[in-house]
């Protein structure tokens, strides 16, 4: 993948690269085809210098036969036109030169068959398919790093053997869902995606143009994508044998993403659909008198409800969604898991720590809300709230520690005695210095950008 992406940004400069030396060599060939003629027009200059009129136009005539034939030496013929642009390519062949002239060029020059081949109608499409591809590998590279990241600790380490896999893929797959929630919040903050409202900023462009799908629908439909498929692998650790009280909790957390999620779309429906508004607004017109009856007054009021109206539909289309279930399914879930009893008092500390920083993320999004609700936005640039950093920081740092509280994980902390802290403080460190590091690379990004 990385060697298409490498692949993919050199073929721009190997284009430019062939249509500069395809305009050097044109200009060679222009040059030996138009010596002849300015052989002969030297002739003519020092022919006219000794001899009269009248043997000047008998030479013109002669000199036009045999020497120019039927060749148009006008300031307007194709022959004499001089390519303006800097690479000196055209995609026609008998622009610069006649036609005999270019099969002789195509021939022998083997950077205008190249040159003619980066000229083609086809490549239009395909660079776009080129381009679509790289988006695409662009946008899951990290994350393919990162599963091959995690598969290479795991093997390293000998985890996750016998039945013990199930645990150990549940809670590195969970727990990576929210290490990259938080590196996409925090991508948020940073402006990424204000390009359709994405970055907590007023959505630019006309209301048919915007894009309608909200971060909260996504997060909404992932929430219940994650129940409605993991209630089926809740039991696989203990297939076989009977339910005990843990998979009937773990099974009661999968019912509450499916219903939290299901809530999260459907209140985006009804957000972009305005269900009640145009009912309403039409019994305000039935239930208003003709403009002719009413008083001052009543044509004052009449103006604030349109002007009140008019701001809610404004607001709406601004594209800040304030849809607090998907917080509250990760808060709720947070909760439950700081109060998990697990087998040792390690793991049970352990679980109480990413609980109630996954806990304390869903409430710096409460507050997002708030803020958003009090003051939304009125500007294309992103408005980057601080609550955001504070549930980006909670999601990622939460993340780890909840891959880090699977059974063999803390069998090894038991075994070399690694203090609970220690793995809070370490993983605390390793967040700062991560958020630290995209927030840098983004930065550059955007230097790059201007």
């Amino acid at each position: 993948m990385a060697a298409a992406q490498i692949s993919h940004v050199l073929v721009g400069p190997m284009t430019t690269l062939f249509n500069r030396v395809s305009g050097r060599d044109e200009g060679k060939v222009g040059g030996y085809t138009l010596s002849p003629m300015r052989e002969i027009s030297d002739s003519l200059r020092d022919h006219d210098s000794t001899s009269g009129p009248s043997r000047r136009g008998s030479f013109d005539i002669e000199a036009a036969q045999d020497g120019i034939e039927d060749r148009d030496t006008s300031p307007d013929s194709r022959l004499y036109q001089e390519d303006l642009h800097e690479s000196g390519f055209t995609s026609c062949d008998d622009t610069c030169y006649g036609e005999a002239d270019s099969a002789r060029a195509l021939n022998h020059d083997p950077s205008a068959v190249s040159s003619k081949l980066f000229s083609q109608p086809t490549l239009p499409r395909t660079r776009r398919l080129i381009l679509l591809a790289y988006d695409m590998m662009d946008r899951t590279i990290l994350i393919v790093a990162f599963i091959a990241f995690c598969t290479g600790l795991v093997t390293y380490w000998g985890l996750f053997q016998g039945r013990s896999i199930f645990n150990g893929i549940a809670h590195w797959i969970k727990g990576g869902v929210f290490f990259w929630l938080g590196i996409f919040t925090l991508g948020r903050w940073c402006g990424c995606l204000a390009e359709i409202g994405w970055a907590w900023n007023s959505r630019p462009g006309t209301s048919k143009r915007q894009f309608w799908l909200s971060p909260e629908f996504v997060e909404s439909s992932l929430v219940f994508f994650y129940g409605s498929t993991n209630i089926f692998l809740e039991h696989l650790g203990g297939w076989g044998q009977a339910w005990t009280a843990r998979d009937l909790e773990h099974l009661a957390i999968t019912v509450l993403f499916i219903g939290g999620g299901l809530c999260g779309m459907l209140v985006e429906y009804v957000r972009v659909k305005g269900l009640g508004e145009k009912k309403a607004k039409q019994q305000h017109m039935q239930t208003m008198p003709a403009w002719s009856e009413t008083t001052p007054d009543e044509r004052t009021e009449h103006r604030s409800n349109t002007t009140t109206y008019e701001d809610t539909t404004q607001h709406k289309l601004n594209g800040i969604s304030i849809n607090p279930l998907p917080a509250l399914v990760i808060f709720l879930m947070g909760g439950s898991m700081a109060s998990h009893e697990q087998d040792s008092m390690v793991s049970t500390m352990v679980h109480k720590q990413w609980g109630n920083l996954l806990g304390a993320a869903s409430v710096a999004r409460l507050l997002t809300y708030l803020l958003m609700y009090l003051k939304p936005p009125t500007s294309t640039s992103p408005s980057r709230p601080p609550t955001e950093l504070l549930m980006s920081f909670c999601l990622i740092s939460g993340g780890i520690i909840f891959m880090a509280s699977s059974s063999d994980t803390i069998d090894g902390m038991l075994h070399y005695g690694i203090d609970v802290m220690a793995l809070y403080t370490v993983t605390m460190g390793f967040t700062g210095i991560l958020m630290a590091w995209i927030m840098a690379l983004l930065a550059l990004k955007g230097w790059a950008s201007r």
